[in-house]
C-alpha cells in the first residue's frame, strides 16, 4: 500500500506542471519555423523537413536513454563516446565481414551498448560514484579505445556493404526507416514508464530515494537498469548513426552528449529526477534539430550555434529552477 502510494505519488505531484512545460515548447518551435522560414522558404520545404526528421531520430533514440537516468536524478556523460565507439566497432565488424545479415546490425549495437552502459551502472550503483564522476571517466575511456582500435583511421562507406547502409535509407509504407526506428523506441518506452511498475519506479527514485527504499524499492536495482538502458540507446545510436553518415571516425559524434543532455532537459525533465514525460523529450528532440538546421539554412556561423544551444540549456535549467521553488512554495503552504 505505501509503495503504492509512493508511486502514485510520484506520478501525480507534477503532471500538470510537466503539461504545461511540454506543450510549451510549441510555441518557440513554431515562432523559430516562422522566422527561419521568412529570411529563408527552403526551411519548410518537404526536403528540408523531412532531413530535420531523420536528423531528430537519432537524437530522440539516445536523448530517451538519457531521460532514464536523469528521472534518477543522475547523468551520463558517457553516451556520445559510446555512441562513436559502437559505431566504430560495427563498422568494423562489416569491413570485413561483408556478407553478415545487416538486419542484425541494430540488436549487435544493443548488446554491445549494454556492456558499456553495465559499467556506468555498476560504478554508481555498486562503486557508489558520483553519476557525473563515473560517466566523465568512461566517456574519455570509450573515446579513447575509438582511437585505440581504429588506429585513427576512418571507415568510409564503399568499404561498408550495402545492407548496412540501406538500414537507415530505405522507406517502409512511405516513411523513413530511421524515423519508423525512433517511432518504435519511443512507444516501447512510453509504455514503460507509464504503465510498467520498473518504469513508475524510477520516477519514485529520482523523486525521493530514501521513500523509495523505506517502501521495498530495489534502488540500486533501478540504478544499474537506467544506465544499462541508456547505453543501450546509445549502441542503437551508434548503428544507426554510422549506417546514415556511411562512415565511422574517431571524432565522430563529438559532443552529442550535451545534445541528448539538452533534449532531456529543454523537454522538461527535472534535472533533480522524480518528474518529466517522454513526449517533451522527443518535443525537446525536435526543437534543438531544427534550431540546428535553421541557422545552418541561415548561414550561421558554428560557433553561434553552440552559444545559441547553451542559452537553450540554460534557459531551461533556469525556469526548471523556478518551477521547483515554486513547488516547494506551493507545498509548504498546503501544509500549514
Amino acid at each position: 500500500m505505501a509503495k503504492s502510494s509512493v508511486l502514485n505519488k510520484s506520478k501525480n505531484v507534477y503532471r500538470d506542471i510537466e503539461k504545461i512545460r511540454e506543450w510549451g515548447i510549441l510555441i518557440p518551435i513554431i515562432l523559430f519555423a516562422f522566422i527561419v522560414a521568412l529570411r529563408n522558404p527552403y526551411f519548410l520545404t518537404a526536403e528540408n523537413i523531412q532531413y530535420i526528421f531523420l536528423d531528430a531520430s537519432i537524437l530522440t533514440i539516445v536523448a530517451i536513454g538519457e531521460m532514464m537516468v536523469i528521472l534518477t536524478g543522475g547523468i551520463d556523460l558517457s553516451v556520445g563516446s559510446t555512441l562513436a565507439l559502437i559505431g566504430m566497432i560495427i563498422a568494423m565488424f562489416y569491413k570485413n565481414n561483408f556478407n553478415f545479415p545487416a538486419i542484425l546490425a541494430p540488436f549487435m549495437g544493443i548488446g554491445l551498448g549494454i556492456i558499456c552502459g553495465a559499467i556506468n551502472g555498476l560504478l554508481v550503483s555498486k562503486g557508489k560514484f558520483l553519476p557525473i564522476i563515473a560517466t566523465l571517466s568512461t566517456m574519455y575511456i570509450y573515446r579513447g579505445l575509438v582511437y585505440i582500435i581504429s588506429g585513427g583511421k576512418w571507415v568510409n562507406a564503399h568499404e561498408m556493404p550495402e545492407g548496412f547502409k540501406l538500414l537507415t535509407r530505405t522507406n517502409i509504407l512511405g516513411i523513413p526507416s530511421l524515423i519508423i526506428f525512433a517511432g518504435i523506441i519511443f512507444i516501447i518506452f512510453y509504455y514503460f514508464l507509464n504503465h510498467r511498475t520498473t518504469g513508475r519506479e524510477i520516477y519514485a527514485v529520482g523523486d525521493n530515494p530514501n521513500s523509495a527504499i523505506f517502501v521495498g524499492i530495489n534502488k540500486d536495482k533501478i540504478l544499474f537498469l537506467v544506465y544499462v538502458i541508456s547505453g543501450a540507446m546509445a549502441g542503437l545510436g551508434g548503428v544507426l548513426y554510422t549506417s546514415r553518415f556511411a562512415s565511422a571516425e574517431s571524432s565522430a559524434a563529438m559532443g552529442f552528449e550535451l545534445s541528448a543532455i539538452s533534449a532531456v532537459v529543454i523537454g522538461g525533465v527535472k534535472t533533480t529526477g522524480g518528474s518529466g514525460r517522454i513526449t517533451g523529450v522527443l518535443l525537446g528532440a525536435f526543437l534543438l534539430t531544427m534550431i540546428i538546421n535553421g541557422l545552418n539554412v541561415m548561414k550561421i556561423s558554428p560557433f553561434y550555434k553552440l552559444a545559441f544551444q547553451g542559452v537553450m540549456f540554460l534557459t531551461a535549467v533556469i525556469i526548471d529552477s523556478l518551477i521547483a521553488e515554486r513547488t516547494q512554495k506551493e507545498y509548504r503552504r498546503k501544509k500549514r
